[in-house]
């Protein structure tokens, strides 16, 4: 076999039964931790569902020394000080506009937020009759806005291409790359990018691990890997030429999902520092930890308000797994922002679960302010509707509302009846300020209802979005809760961990071999062979093929379900991929059928003719 040190960093397997003595999961970043708090979320009911992925958010508000007292926190000193800096090179860019630009940058989860983030603040700005000076990018272009194409964030010149294009002829440009695990390549190129042209960009990287965490295997497309720029912009960070902004808040509630936790910390920054650049610069003053402390705490109040909800919220966590056993789909039907945040869940819970034939569907009625017209338009007409969405619903299917009482609530009731002649199965998630109401004919057309009320903020214009960020950010956690929680019921989940995800992208390459790894406790080199026979089955594995970069073992494993778990079988059972498949096609469900094998007769590991491979994959 050739040579290849592209399994170089990948630790071996520990002996079984001491996979948390091992040092295995100390030395993981924290955002691919598996978190104790969730463990056992498999066996779990819709109620303690939400009860535990709801402690999994909080983390994100615990200040240092509550939970890994090493590591710095939203709260730590540190942090804000960071937050206050880079608030004011926004200011800079804001008091002189011209040839000036803040993008937001990010791949998958971390792109939509970008998307979302920039729609957001160029609408505030236009509010105040100011030109608009965000955008967005995200890899894989306006496409990735609406559709899973992770992969695409696994090139660094990609990035760099499309930041040249949004930036040319700008003068001052601001770039905040967003990669949750400190891992994306399109974000490290673009970082890389801005400081070897420091007259025109300053970066900001924006993550959740220590830096001595993010990822260090080779770029493939670039010279650097991601830990060695991020340890170049902290070293600037000294001459505020860059800066890092990379908190901890603890492991993900299902392992990994950095849509969940990862995408809701990063909204909750990145609107605090920018918020409170714009709030402070039309007074005429600098922002100040204590600006970015009342806004941290509105979002804080958030989870408490949205939390409250909790029965509610499980109720149709279990009607929307019940729909989809049942073979049923769930429509999302949001207005607004509301409707992105809509578009975004349904989007992940394709690759995130493996949910093939997409059972989650959005769809997003309102329009988006015209700032947005430098992007993808998601803007379907009730005609559009009414022809394409409602024909094909059935009694199986559940449709949610999702909705503000600000918005055009005859045109919620109107759909909503129509929608009810076809199934009985539909619930609201709606948002109100103290004093307002749901008319009661509409109230009357919904069995449930998850109605969140916010209390009144007295802020200027700027504050007033602290109000939308709010909503959109409570609509995240709920859809987000219900849909992991859905599939959690639906047997799809192993303790914490996504068996069933598909491999996109090398981040996903690399946490599928840690999976066969952790569960099958077989050497590094046989989880190695075997994760690539089946990726490449039926086709036989040549030393060409093992000899190929990540990326095209990646390319060939994209389009196909249910990799892990047959690799994880195969490994169990010590059986052929065939053999493999024939099991998983025997069990009621994916987790299933590794449980049963996992607590079938003892498995020894024994001297393996595979283990003589390791020298040759090092």
């Amino acid at each position: 076999m050739p040579s290849t040190k592209r399994f170089q960093h990948v630790i071996e397997t520990p002996e079984p039964g001491k996979w948390e003595l091992s040092g295995y999961e100390a030395a993981l970043p924290i955002t691919e931790k598996s978190n104790p708090l969730t463990q056992d979320l498999d066996k779990a009911d819709a109620e303690q569902i939400v009860r535990l992925l709801g402690q999994c958010d909080a983390e994100i508000f615990q200040e240092e020394g509550q939970i890994m007292p090493t590591y710095q926190r939203l709260y730590s000193e540190s942090v804000l000080t960071t937050m206050v800096q880079v608030a004011g090179k926004v200011q800079e860019v804001l008091k002189e506009p011209e040839g000036g630009l803040v993008v937001l940058s990010g791949g998958g989860t971390s792109g939509r937020m970008a998307f979302l983030m920039s729609v957001s603040f160029n609408q505030l700005m236009k509010g105040l009759g100011q030109k608009p000076l965000y955008t967005y990018l995200i890899a894989g272009g306006d496409r990735s806005v609406v559709a899973s194409r992770e992969g695409t964030e696994d090139s660094a010149l990609h990035g760099i291409e499309e930041l040249k294009k949004v930036a040319a002829g700008k003068k001052r440009v601001i770039v905040i790359g967003i990669s949750v695990g400190l891992s994306a390549p399109f974000v490290a190129g673009q970082m890389d990018y801005c400081m070897d042209n420091p007259a025109i960009f300053l970066p900001v990287l924006v993550g959740f691990n220590p830096v001595n965490m993010a990822r260090n295997d080779p770029i493939e497309d670039w010279s650097s890997t991601f830990r060695q720029i991020a340890e170049r912009m902290q070293k600037l960070q000294e001459k505020q030429e860059a800066f890092v902004l990379n908190p901890a808040i603890g492991p993900e509630g299902l392992s990994g999902s950095s849509r969940m936790k990862g995408g809701s910390a990063t909204k909750i920054l990145l609107e605090t520092l920018l918020l409170a650049a714009h709030k402070t610069v039309d007074r005429g003053i600098a922002a100040s930890q204590r600006c970015l402390l009342e806004i941290l705490r509105t979002f804080e109040r958030a989870h408490q308000v949205t939390y409250s909800q909790s029965t509610k919220i499980a109720a149709l966590m279990k009607q929307a797994s019940s729909s989809l056993e049942k073979k049923g789909r769930v429509y999302l039907v949001g207005w607004q922002t509301l409707g992105i945040i809509a578009i975004m869940d349904g989007v992940e819970c394709i690759h995130t679960f493996g949910a093939g034939g997409a059972p989650v569907h959005t769809f997003f009625l309102g329009g988006l302010p015209s700032s947005s017209a430098q992007g993808p338009q998601f803007c379907f007409s009730q005609e559009d509707f009414l022809t394409s969405i409602l024909p094909s619903l059935t009694e199986i299917d559940t449709v949610v509302f999702v909705f503000t009482l600000d918005d055009n609530l005859t045109e919620v009731q109107t759909l909503v009846e129509q929608v009810k002649e076809k199934t009985a199965n539909i619930q609201a998630l709606a948002h109100s300020t103290v004093g307002q109401s749901l008319p009661t004919p509409l109230k009357k057309l919904f069995p449930s209802i998850i109605s969140i009320m916010w209390p009144l903020l007295f802020f200027e214009y700027e504050g007033n979005f602290i109000q939308k960020f709010q909503h959109e950010l409570s609509t995240k956690w709920i859809l987000n809760t219900v849909s992991t929680g859905a599939h959690v019921l639906l047997g799809k989940i192993l303790q914490n961990h996504m068996l069933d995800l598909r491999i996109r992208n090398s981040k996903l390459f690399w946490r599928a071999l840690a999976m066969l790894q952790r569960f099958s406790g077989q050497p590094k080199a046989r989880c190695i062979e075997t994760l690539l026979q089946v990726i490449h089955f039926p086709q036989p594995l040549s030393d060409d093929i093992r000899a190929s970069p990540i990326s095209v073992h990646i390319q060939t494993a994209h389009e196909k379900e249910q990799v892990i778990p047959i690799a994880l079988l195969s490994l169990l059972f010590r059986c052929s991929i065939l053999e493999a498949q024939a099991h998983l096609a025997a069990a009621p469900s994916v987790c299933e059928a590794v449980r049963s094998a996992l607590t079938g007769p003892g498995r020894k590991r024994s001297t393996d003719p595979l283990e003589a491979l390791e020298p040759a994959l090092l």
